[in-house]
């Protein structure tokens, strides 16, 4: 579960670490964005916060099970 407002509850000023958020943890779709999280990641600095927008598929039609329309 993503908590939207971690960027508001978390001071990292003078942290030595930076959060990155990644908008999408299925592999199947973040697969295609790992340059974008690469990127994210490389651009990081301490006390940082970075989000990642990464949109979801569509739930209505499975890749595994395709919809047959005939």
């Amino acid at each position: 579960m993503l908590d939207k407002n971690i960027r508001y509850r978390q001071n990292l000023t003078g942290r030595k670490i930076a959060i990155i958020v990644v908008g999408n943890a299925q592999w199947p779709v973040l697969r295609g964005y790992v340059d974008k999280v690469v990127a994210a990641v490389n651009e990081a600095q301490p006390g940082s916060f970075a989000e990642v927008a990464i949109p979801f598929e569509n739930k209505s039609r499975s890749p595994r099970f395709p919809r047959s329309d005939g």
